[in-house]
């Protein structure tokens, strides 16, 4: 069979990056997916998460991608798109039908309907759903069923979590990504494709959450039982510590940024206190010593509030400081030193970097935390199709050819409105 490769687009505010996988099969028809680069491009015309100027951002995506074909020396075609924003959001659904056969034998079919039902009931007018992910089923009134074909009864209901953002916002992003000539398998929300790569499943049965501190936005979600529990975006990151070292040392944010990488710290008490820096030697015009603690003063403020606020979603869903497996930390802004610390402290949680488990021959740049959503488009994409869907798959769906078919019949609408967005 033909190797396929998968493409694994992250639109971020502050970089765009792109990750590839080779889908490798052997004799038997087994594959196996296998990272094999990743490409980095500096990112115009989007703003937390949002397209500020579309001709800035097709001319930045147009750019990540070629570098990625001279990478694979092949033309890309579709990519799976990961998005955020505070615009996106979550929120629960129930969906209920009446068994369709007269012997109360629940297929395929019934599921579908019971989410499509799940669907319509939490639909505005201006908001395009991009995830309806089952939680738990009921059968006649039994709870707790994750898979419930094959069963009996009479009356079925799926409760989900549903994911949906601003349609204009959607609209552009896709437009955006179309612009460049490549098509949109899917559009992923961003937190969930980095839980692939940096949890496992075990992780997310216990409870887990997941946060990826990116430059201007921070996203969270949070797992239970093998199922999103909750998901949001915060308006937070790196450029607001940034933004803090600017002010308070009266320095641009240029010069801000790179004392920030090279000398940055969350914990003021693990830097030394004789330690000082000449804020010229960054590019300041002029001359002036530096506490380095009085730096990580700055930054430390700025990193409690941004767990603070995590904190605050944590108390809404009552997990706060009830995650097992503790809070994983990825993104670009989980690599300045101090975070895990810091978050150990506000969330009393356990608290890691988290980094990908996957097949790769250049592990130095794939397993970097900026790499992890790109990466876990790729994994989403190859999973979503090994189960022959291009919808989010779940545990529970496993080989069911016609749980999938059915699936697809609901996301058709969805696929054609992308489609009429290519000029």
């Amino acid at each position: 069979m033909k190797e396929r490769i998968l493409i694994g687009l992250d639109l971020g505010s502050s970089h765009i990056r792109v990750a590839v996988g080779q889908v490798c099969f052997n004799a038997d028809k087994q594959n196996s997916l296998n990272i094999i680069g990743v490409v980095e491009v500096p990112s115009k015309g989007i703003s937390k998460g949002c397209i500020s100027s579309l001709e800035d951002a097709v001319t930045s995506v147009s750019n990540a991608l070629e570098q990625a074909e001279r990478l694979v020396g092949v033309p890309i075609q579709d990519a799976y798109v990961g998005i955020g924003g505070t615009h996106i959001g979550s929120g629960q659904a129930k969906g209920v039908i009446g068994v369709s056969r007269p012997d109360g034998d629940i297929r395929a079919e019934d599921v579908a309907r019971a989410l499509e039902s799940a669907r319509a009931f939490i639909n505005p007018a201006n908001q395009e759903i991009l995830h309806v992910l089952p939680r738990e089923f009921s059968v006649d009134g039994q709870g707790g069923i994750k898979d419930p074909i094959g069963m009996q009864g009479i009356r079925l209901e799926a409760e989900v979590q549903v994911i949906q953002g601003l349609l204009s916002h959607i609209r552009n992003i896709t437009k955006t990504v179309f612009r460049t000539g490549v098509d949109v398998n899917e559009l992923v929300y961003a937190p969930l494709a980095a839980v692939e790569t940096v949890t496992q499943p075990k992780f997310r049965e216990l409870g887990v959450g997941v946060l990826v501190v990116g430059a201007t936005t921070t996203g969270l979600a949070v797992y239970e039982d093998g199922e999103l529990l909750y998901a949001t975006t915060l308006p937070m990151g790196g450029d607001h510590i940034t933004s803090d070292i600017a002010i308070g040392l009266r320095v641009s944010l240029d010069v801000a940024e790179d004392i920030k990488r090279v000398c940055g710290h969350a914990v003021p008490g693990e830097v030394d206190r004789r330690q000082q820096i000449d804020l010229k030697d960054f590019g300041a015009d002029q001359s002036e010593v530096v506490s380095v603690q009085y730096i990580s003063e700055i930054i430390e403020a700025r990193v409690e509030e941004l767990y603070e606020k995590v904190d605050e979603q944590l108390k809404k869903i009552g997990r706060a400081g009830l995650l097992p497996a503790g809070m994983m930390l990825t993104g670009g802004g989980a690599k300045l030193p101090g975070m895990v610390e810091v978050a150990k402290r506000v969330l009393q949680l356990p608290c890691t970097v988290g980094f990908a488990n996957v097949q790769t021959p250049m592990p130095e740049l794939v397993l970097d935390p900026r790499f992890s959503t790109s990466v876990g488009l790729v994994l989403w994409g190859h999973n979503a199709e090994q189960n022959d869907s291009t919808v989010a798959r779940k545990n529970w769906f496993g080989e069911n050819k016609k749980f999938s078919q059915a699936l697809n019949k609901i996301t058709e609408p969805i696929k054609r409105i992308f489609k009429s967005f290519m000029p």
